[in-house]
C-alpha cells in the first residue's frame, strides 16, 4: 500500500519530513518588555508633541504637532519613515537657493535688486 500523501500527485506532506517553520518559543517576560517599549515610545512622542503644541501657543495636541515632533527627531523619523500622519502636513523647509542673498554693502545701500534700473 502507498501512503496517502504520495497518492495525490505529490500533494501533502509525508509523516517523515520535518517542518521547516521556526519554533514558536518566547520568553515569558517578552510581553512585559514589549509593553514597556511601547509605553516609552508613546510617552516620548506625546512629550515632543506637547512641546510642539506649546511652541504654537495651543493647549491641545493635534496631528500637526505629532508630525512636527516625529519628523524633527532623527530616530523617530527613521522608525516612522513610511508612516503617513493624516492632517499632519509637511515640515517647513525653504531651499537655500530660494532665499535672498545677503550682500555686504554699506548701510546706505539698502535698495533691493528688483528696484534697481
Amino acid at each position: 500500500m502507498s501512503s496517502p500523501a504520495s497518492t495525490k500527485g505529490g500533494r501533502g506532506r509525508s509523516k517523515s519530513s520535518k517542518s521547516a517553520a521556526t519554533p514558536s518559543v518566547s520568553a515569558p517576560e517578552s510581553p512585559v518588555y514589549l509593553s514597556a517599549v511601547l509605553e516609552y515610545l508613546a510617552a516620548e512622542v506625546l512629550e515632543l508633541a506637547g512641546n510642539a503644541a506649546r511652541d504654537n501657543k495651543k493647549t491641545r495636541i493635534i496631528p500637526r504637532h505629532v508630525q512636527l515632533a516625529v519628523r524633527n527627531v532623527e530616530e523617530l523619523s527613521k522608525l516612522l519613515g513610511a508612516v503617513t500622519i493624516a492632517n499632519g502636513g509637511v515640515l517647513p523647509n525653504i531651499h537655500q537657493v530660494l532665499l535672498p542673498k545677503k550682500t555686504g554693502k554699506g548701510k546706505d545701500e539698502v535698495r533691493s535688486a528688483s528696484q534697481e534700473f
